[in-house]
């Protein structure tokens, strides 16, 4: 593979939808990603997003070591994402310390689980983290999905989930479950919150129809 892989031009119908929503099948891709709860904005999510960040860029940077992965090309890391769900669905979804997540980040196709269990245990050594033993390297597959750019503060999205299913209803299109993902393409630590992107998506099947 030449060139350097850029997920905003190479991967744009994952990264870049419009601000309308699509139906769109998502195929398998690898991701390092761990579980939690709680508030997102509480000091225990940063650590969590350390540990994920930490492993990642210990692949990142493989180029630069003794021990480069067969197939290694250059790329841009890709952003964060996360599965969301409630602890308690008798509890409002306002309520963040409810909140039950599972977070990830992609990575390159030349990355394989013998590869990834070395950078883990590199990444214990010189950059300790008690989170690090709940990270998993697995291959996901969203399959048929609805998506749509949300832009944004976070709290507005309901409006943008009311128009993807409205959109789902119209052309027979049905919601999985209230499980849904985000992307994160914006750096909330600089950009103001109604500047930001963040892709929308949840899993859908065909209405079935009554013969």
């Amino acid at each position: 593979m030449s060139g350097k892989i850029d997920y905003k031009k190479d991967y744009k119908a994952f990264y870049g939808p419009k601000t309308v929503p699509e139906i769109i099948d998502v195929p398998s891709m690898p991701f390092i990603s761990i579980e939690g709860t709680g508030d997102p904005n509480a000091a225990p999510f940063a650590e969590t997003t350390g540990a994920l960040y930490s492993v990642t860029y210990a692949v990142k940077m493989s180029y630069k070591s003794d021990n480069v992965p067969a197939g290694y090309y250059e790329y841009t890391v890709f952003p964060l994402e996360g599965i969301w769900d409630l602890v308690d669905h008798t509890k409002p979804s306002t309520d963040k310390s409810n909140l039950k997540f599972k977070i990830m980040i992609r990575q390159p196709d030349f990355l394989t689980p013998e590869q990834y269990v070395r950078f883990f245990e590199q990444t214990k050594k010189k950059k300790p983290n008690p989170r690090l033993d709940d990270l998993r390297f697995e291959t996901l597959e969203d399959g048929p999905s609805c998506q749509m750019m949300h832009l944004g503060r976070f709290e507005d999205e309901p409006a943008s989930f009311a128009r993807m299913e409205a959109f789902c209803e119209e052309n027979g299109w049905t919601r999985k479950s209230k499980l849904h993902r985000e992307i994160y393409l914006s750096d909330p630590r600089k950009t103001v919150p109604e500047k930001r992107k963040t892709v929308l998506r949840f899993a859908v099947e065909a209405k079935r129809t009554d013969s």
